[in-house]
């Protein structure tokens, strides 16, 4: 079981790039903003067809990772997996904004051994003495994805949200616990660090299964990394971007393919 999630979770990374079309993962809350001193939210994640209506596959856990207002790292809770959705649960007792994050890192190669069709999938670390001697036709790919979303305790707060230099990443210019529809809303993606300028961004509204068109917004990142979206209805929003480079961390590897994905909740007026 662990590898096949291991294979959707990696498949699903690959095909991030065809946002209207691909099978798409997430990870949405019960709730963004909240209050109280015994605060907690509950979380699906899941690879879906349709946004935010698990009909796929569970998204993978051992990747998680939650960032709490102060920078320290949280434990999720009463984690579990079925069929199609995984689910845990985030005490939220700090004042601030938290971010919880997918990091998935790893490589992928294809190879023929003794006339056989081979598949191997593991770390950068993993990857020495991986592929047999003798082994033929060896491709390799790297692949880097972030699927995020944020919670906010009380009065938001930056902590949280600071880059840590690697893969592609969102930094917010808009508080994203503080989005409104009609309303402007700016970010800035960065790669390993630096803007990432020239990059399309798609931002889908849920609940497209009751819907005959997917509604897709697109933009396209300045030089500096930045883009807005000006929100037409309030809803949870599902914001992706993809690039590739050559920039791989073992040199068998030609590419890395790169993706970035986020779960907004867009409140009414």
């Amino acid at each position: 079981m662990k590898h096949t999630l291991a294979r959707a979770a990696f498949c699903a990374a690959l095909v991030l790039p065809l946002a209207a079309q691909a099978h798409k993962m997430w990870m949405v809350p019960s709730a963004t903003v909240i209050s109280g001193d015994d605060a907690w939210v509950t979380v699906d994640a899941a690879v879906s067809n349709d946004l935010y209506y698990p009909d796929h596959f569970p998204a993978r856990l051992d990747t998680l990772v939650i960032t709490a207002p102060d920078g320290s790292t949280v434990k999720p809770e009463n984690a579990a997996t079925g069929k199609y959705r995984s689910t845990f649960d985030v005490p939220v007792p700090q004042k601030g904004t938290y971010r919880l994050a997918l990091v998935n890192q790893g490589l992928f190669a294809n190879y023929e051994l003794d006339g056989q069709k081979k598949r191997w999938r593991g770390t950068p670390a993993e990857f020495k003495g991986a592929i047999p001697a003798g082994a033929k036709n060896v491709a390799v790919s790297e692949m880097a994805s972030r699927v995020e979303t944020f919670v906010t305790q009380g009065s938001p707060s930056d902590g949280a949200l600071k880059p840590v230099g690697k893969g592609l990443e969102l930094v917010p210019v808009s508080q994203p616990n503080d989005l409104m529809a009609g309303e402007k809303a700016t970010f800035r993606l960065l790669l390993d660090g630096k803007p990432a300028a020239n990059l399309k961004v798609v931002a889908i509204n849920g609940a497209t299964r009751y819907r005959n068109a997917q509604d897709e917004m697109d933009t396209t990142t300045d030089s500096d990394g930045k883009f807005s979206f000006t929100w037409p209805a309030a809803g949870m929003y599902w914001v992706n971007a993809s690039t590739e480079d050559d920039r791989t961390s073992v040199k068998e590897a030609k590419n890395r393919r790169l993706a970035y994905t986020a779960t907004l909740e867009v409140l009414p007026q």
